[in-house]
């Protein structure tokens, strides 16, 4: 961007902030805020993915790195636009701030022919079946016996309580098929190197039974999923990582928008195992939000 390119949208960013939204906020009571800093704190925060002071010297309409900012601008367009919603950016800003408490999940989210929901005990049986299937199984060390597809199915439904959000059990037709949701990884990876920290991660991934496959649940799901955590849960980021050699997950990854960071061994498998190489992917929710209009 030259010079003249990042003047003329910081023109338009002021102008944006400081009266075509205020002017807006005349005419529609429902909005939560209507003074210019407020638009401009919620829009900045959802460029930045966090407290825009956080990672930004003041003024931020001069400091903001130029693709953050036009982010930012898209962002208020849409606002404008009816495109997003304005209360929903608010209080992922007023979360990220805590400003507010994390409201507790969901029972459900309901998708186009099929359903994101809770764990049930009737979930087991399906569960383990999948979970013993070598095909379903075979980017993973092993199947997994009835025992072990039980204390996993547990273990799940515990991150609900334990973070606000966990993975999701799906539910299609004609019953459960798998899950797909959010985690925060229960070992440590080492990826400090591709992102700069091996703290604080959350994690996305799904497992579905066969005749799940091809019926856009992976990708419809974790939308659903990605939607939840982050305006709900106010999530700044999540990742994503598989065997390198795992093409189907890779293309899912890639159709939610995530970028793909670089690779890594995994540390809980051995040297010379087929799967031990990764890759490692990431999404900001300010990048998710602005592929969401």
């Amino acid at each position: 961007m030259t010079p003249a390119e990042a003047e003329a949208q910081q023109r338009r960013w002021r102008a944006l902030v400081d009266e075509r939204l205020p002017e807006a906020a005349r005419a529609r009571p429902d909005w939560p805020v209507s003074r210019n800093h407020c638009f401009a704190r919620i829009l900045l925060d959802n460029a930045c993915g966090g407290p825009w002071r956080e990672s930004v010297a003041p003024p931020a309409w001069a400091n903001m790195p130029p693709e953050r900012l036009a982010l930012a601008v898209s962002l208020g367009e849409a606002v404008l636009a009816g495109r997003q919603d304005l209360a929903a950016l608010n209080h992922r800003s007023l979360l990220w701030r805590r400003k507010r408490p994390v409201p507790p999940a969901p029972a459900r989210l309901t998708g186009e022919n099929f359903a994101l929901r809770r764990w049930q005990l009737s979930d087991d049986a399906p569960f383990a079946a999948l979970c013993a299937d070598p095909e379903v199984m075979r980017y993973f060390p092993a199947p997994k016996t009835a025992r072990e597809s039980q204390a996993e199915a547990r273990a799940l439904d515990r991150r609900f309580e334990e973070d606000g959000f966990g993975p999701w059990a799906v539910e299609a037709p004609e019953g459960f098929c798998g899950f797909v949701g959010c985690w925060r990884p229960a070992r440590p990876l080492p990826l400090g190197d591709l992102l700069g920290r091996e703290t604080g991660l959350v994690e996305i991934g799904w497992r579905l039974a066969r005749p799940a496959w091809g019926r856009g649940f992976a990708v419809r799901g974790a939308r659903l999923a990605l939607a939840d955590a982050f305006s709900r849960c106010a999530l700044a980021e999540v990742v994503a990582c598989t065997a390198e050699s795992n093409t189907p997950s890779r293309r899912v990854m890639e159709r939610l928008g995530m970028s793909e960071v670089g690779g890594f061994d995994h540390p809980g498998l051995p040297e010379g195992h087929r799967l031990r190489p990764h890759r490692l992917y990431r999404l900001a929710a300010a990048d998710f939000a602005m592929r969401s209009f």
